[in-house]
């Protein structure tokens, strides 16, 4: 089925029934796992027809992605209000907390989500994930320095691919508040170590 004969699920009873969606496949993840799901599972516990599904999503792998996307929306508005609310240095650790807090479901369910999210959105996915928190890197004040949009790249892409690593290898048995520890030390001392560069850089 393509994309323009799916329907848009503007009306509330439609988007009633895309959540019903959603929430049936993140239960079947969570119980049963990725080898048991199947879209036919889906609409079962949905209370949907395989039909129906159909009209919205075109396969198990948009449904995924669109899980993917809505966690992802989730945890960019969390560092939005963040940043709204505490413009203050201490709003990294807020930052690596949200972003941490906003993945939800098991390890497996989020790197499941994950994937998806990579395999129909592309590699671009992770910016787009993330595209308040690069903004926020970029224009903090406090630093007394410009950075680079590589430095940008570096500290946005080191905290989410590490929590995504993190979340791939549950057997490490990563406790979550020394990860958030370690997570925030990074990047303070990488930018610390970017601050100490610009000052001999306009040194000499």
């Amino acid at each position: 089925m393509t994309e323009k004969k799916r329907r848009n699920p503007k009306q509330a009873r439609a988007q009633a029934t895309v959540d019903a969606i959603l929430e049936a496949t993140f239960h079947i993840l969570e119980t049963d796992g990725l080898a048991q799901l199947t879209t036919n599972g889906i609409a079962e516990r949905a209370g949907v027809s395989i039909g129906t599904l159909y009209q919205y999503f075109s396969d198990r792998d948009e449904i995924l992605a669109m899980m993917g996307k809505r966690q992802a929306e989730g945890i960019q508005s969390r560092i939005t209000d963040v940043l709204e609310k505490s413009p203050d240095p201490e709003s990294i650790r807020t930052i690596v907390r949200a972003i941490m807090n906003g993945m939800q479901g098991s390890a497996e369910t989020r790197i499941v989500l994950s994937d998806a999210l990579f395999r129909v959105h592309g590699e671009g996915a992770v910016s787009d994930q993330y595209g308040a928190f690069f903004d926020f890197m970029s224009a903090r004040p406090e630093f007394g320095f410009a950075l680079k949009r590589e430095s940008v790249f570096i500290i946005t892409h080191s905290v989410v691919c590490l929590l995504r690593a993190a979340a791939a290898e549950p057997a490490m048995c990563l406790k979550p508040e020394a990860l958030e520890d370690e997570l925030v030390l990074l990047m303070e001392s990488y930018i610390g170590a970017l601050a100490l560069r610009a000052q001999k850089q306009a040194a000499n």
